[in-house]
């Protein structure tokens, strides 16, 4: 009889995991959407709707033998996992993949977990921006600066203006890069105001269009016609507050090993955002745990000794998009790093958001 691998949640990591095993074992993905959701698309998602679908990946034809479970954990123990539902899930090895929650629409609502709820918000979202004329987005992280280059490669009139509260863009990336990117945030014509922040927040919903009147804590007022929430990050690890399986750091995160075991147990594992590790909150960092995860199993269900170690990251890495014609970069060289040029960013990731690669991993064409 097979062994058994149950991954719980369908992200970066998750998938690659079930997909990577499902000729091995007797797989069960559990998450409660119907579709993977390729969130670096998400923001051109609402920009361009008729382009919208490409961001979105059943998970029907993720597994050829395993199955998917669309529920949601609430408990994870050794033996298993309990659902939502109250179905039990009895399991000989765990991959806990959950990842984070971020603000609408970088990554979709809670409640809307079918593709037709998640186009149908895009959409309507969609229609409230299109109207407007002046557009305020809280937060000039990685999120706040594509949304705005993708608001200004579909509106160039638009005007745009991000706040945020740091007084850096990308602190921690090399200043050439930090450099590139005010440069071509300038050229196209996107206002950041950085060590800015709000004395409260707009009156109208976050994705609505109404007009409204902010003061800023410089004593500023900045009239807009609809604002984006770009901040917040919350990590989806609330089915392990009940201590079955193993203590929370006070960041929410799980404990692992540098085999990325959970520690106490050689047969769960935790990958992406969920792990207590220095490595950025990046998706790209969820698939290199992913892989590090799929060797070791694949020895442990052969009856070899697992023995891939996973080293946290010592440079960041990035492709920050601006559209469909700019952006900036740093990647990893064997020196350390570099700054990418915008045609590297669009080549790698800005030309279509790696819908191919993610095409591929799903089966689709």
């Amino acid at each position: 009889m097979n062994h058994t691998v149950v991954v719980v949640g369908g992200g970066y990591g998750g998938s690659l995991v079930a997909r990577e095993l499902d000729s091995e074992a007797d797989v069960t993905l559990i998450d409660p959407r119907e579709a993977f959701v390729n969130a670096a698309a998400s923001l051109r998602a609402l920009t361009r709707p008729d382009w919208a679908h490409n961001a979105f990946f059943s998970f029907a034809t993720l597994l050829q033998r395993g199955r998917v479970i669309r529920d949601r954990a609430v408990s994870v123990d050794p033996k298993g996992v309990t659902l939502a539902s109250g179905e039990r899930v009895e399991a000989d090895y765990l991959v806990l993949a959950t990842g984070s929650s971020y603000t609408y629409p970088a990554k979709p609502r809670h409640a809307s977990t079918s593709i037709a709820q998640q186009l149908n918000d895009l959409r309507e979202t969609h229609e409230e921006l299109a109207g407007t004329g002046r557009v305020l987005i809280l937060g000039a992280g990685p999120v706040g600066l594509e949304l705005a280059g993708e608001i200004k490669d579909v509106w160039p009139d638009k005007h745009v203006v991000v706040l945020d509260r740091a007084d850096q863009l990308l602190p921690g990336f090399l200043p050439e890069v930090r450099n590139a990117l005010r440069h071509q945030l300038d050229e196209l014509g996107i206002d950041v105001r950085t060590g800015t922040g709000l004395t409260a927040l707009p009156a109208v919903a976050a994705g609505r269009a109404g007009r409204f009147a902010v003061t800023t804590d410089k004593g500023e007022q900045i009239v807009a016609d609809i604002w984006f929430q770009a901040f917040g990050v919350e990590i989806n690890t609330g089915y392990l507050a009940d201590g079955c399986l193993s203590p929370l750091t006070g960041q929410k995160t799980i404990p692992v090993t540098e085999r990325l075991n959970v520690q106490g147990y050689e047969h769960i594992y935790a990958i992406g955002d969920i792990v207590a590790l220095p490595d950025p909150k990046m998706a790209s960092y969820a698939m290199t745990h992913a892989d590090i995860v799929v060797r070791n199993l694949k020895a442990q269900l052969a009856g070899d000794q697992p023995d891939a170690v996973h080293t946290p990251a010592s440079e960041r890495r990035i492709l920050l998009p601006l559209g469909t014609r700019a952006g900036i970069g740093q990647l990893p060289t064997p020196d350390g790093v570099a700054a990418a040029t915008a045609e590297t960013v669009y080549q790698r990731k800005g030309a279509d958001l790696f819908t191919a690669r993610f095409a591929s991993r799903f089966g689709s064409t």
